[in-house]
């Protein structure tokens, strides 16, 4: 495929210079990069309606200005005049080089620099079990007391409100399981169900979390180290309500420990795991951003409180970054770490996005290409010649609607980053 352009950035041309036949350059909008393809677009299939109407007026306009590229002698180098798997394997390419990008950078943070992690070592044992709801809560902070020492009504309709010993259903709070078993602050769990674990890897907390959340009512035997003994306890989380993933409620053991952060190295076997929980997340964020819309835009315009869980754009992300960067209790390490970590996700989410199948991202060009293939092969088997190339200037309306909804996104990201920030306070 001949290739006329590359060019990092849009806009006016800064510098640019010829080899062969490319012509290499920066523009001015450090905002990506872009190669130009001769033939992208094909010519009109046979039989195309010559009725005049705007819509077709204008795909016209865009056929022929694709059309003035290709030069006598270009006629095997088009993109349309190309195997379909050619077509897939070139637009295919960018995004894959953000995926090797982002598995290479988070390779490196993992394994060479280390990560923030969630370890098992215990920060926090309450001494009782207390509803979120309950007024003693308030109480104690009010009159700095310990809010264990004080009786609140323990079942019912009044459940959490405070009350005096004697009363029907009144008493202290329940010691919390964590505490009835004897953990203390500084235990560090290091087997779960007979199950080892270490304590400094990316998902053992989670492993121990899942196992207490599972065993409501039952008893599960931890391993800890105390002081650099190993020892058993045996703990029986109780029934806890939470929220499950599609807003309802499901029941949860509740133990009543809390977990320290850290910073440490992993190994490179870990790598799939943590990829694909990043991977995971990241698809699930970006399913979300149309319902976040909505609260973006009142923050932005209304005054509201700006999501931090929302989304962010480049001048949000530079923010955060530069923020993350003052913060004179992280080490060197964890400044690189998370500077590696931000340029492994902004990778990732590149090429999640340009593999949707949306034209005129990437994943609207590998879509086509798949189509006209599937086409191809029904014709084939019904004994029909060969519809030919898929005529991708039919998809030039929803281009276009697709990057202005893409610019609006961004001008409102950008609007709200400016006037109202997400910050690490």
């Amino acid at each position: 495929m001949r290739v006329p352009q590359f060019f990092v950035g849009f806009g006016p041309t800064v510098f640019s210079r010829t080899r062969g036949e490319t012509e290499f350059g920066i523009k001015a909008v450090p905002m990506g990069g872009f190669i130009r393809i001769v033939g992208m677009i094909p010519p009109a299939e046979e039989g195309e309606s010559k009725r005049a109407t705007r819509m077709r007026s204008f795909i016209a306009e865009v056929r022929g200005q694709a059309l003035n590229d290709v030069r006598p002698g270009d006629e095997g180098r088009v993109f349309y005049a190309k195997p379909w798997w050619q077509r897939v394997i070139v637009m295919s390419a960018g995004p894959l080089h953000n995926l090797l990008l982002a598995i290479v950078f988070f390779a490196i943070t993992l394994t060479a620099i280390g990560t923030n992690v969630i370890t098992t070592q215990v920060r926090t044992v309450p001494a009782c079990v207390v509803p979120a709801n309950a007024q003693s809560i308030d109480q104690a902070a009010a009159d700095d007391s310990d809010v264990c020492d004080i009786p609140i009504v323990s079942s019912g309709a009044n459940a959490g409100n405070v009350c005096d010993l004697g009363d029907p259903d009144c008493a202290l709070p329940v010691a919390s399981p964590a505490a009835r078993a004897g953990l203390r602050p500084g235990d560090v769990i290091v087997g779960v169900g007979g199950q080892s674990i270490d304590p400094d890897n990316h998902d053992s907390w989670t492993t121990v979390q899942q196992a207490i959340r599972n065993s409501p009512g039952r008893d599960l035997t931890l391993t800890i180290e105390r002081d650099g003994d190993r020892r058993e306890l045996t703990v029986t989380p109780i029934e806890n309500t939470v929220l499950d993933a599609d807003g309802g409620t499901l029941t949860a053991g509740y133990l009543g420990i809390g977990p320290l952060g850290g910073f440490a190295r992993q190994s490179i076997t870990e790598l799939p795991s943590y990829f694909g929980t990043v991977v995971a997340n990241s698809i699930d964020r970006l399913v979300e951003i149309p319902e976040r819309v909505p609260q973006l835009f009142r923050a932005a315009f209304l005054g509201e409180e700006r999501d931090e869980n929302g989304p962010i754009g480049v001048v949000g992300v530079g923010r955060i970054s530069g923020e993350v960067f003052s913060i004179a209790d992280f080490s060197i390490a964890e400044k690189i770490s998370f500077f590696l970590s931000l340029l492994a996700s902004v990778n990732l989410v590149l090429f999640l996005f340009n593999l949707l199948p949306m034209y005129p991202l990437d994943g609207g060009h590998v879509a086509g290409a798949l189509y006209e293939k599937t086409r191809s092969t029904v014709a084939r088997w019904r004994g029909r010649p060969d519809p030919g190339p898929f005529d991708i200037a039919r998809l030039m309306p929803a281009a276009y609607v697709v990057a202005g909804l893409f610019i609006a996104l961004s001008g409102l990201l950008l609007v709200a980053d400016i006037v109202n920030p997400i910050t690490l306070q």
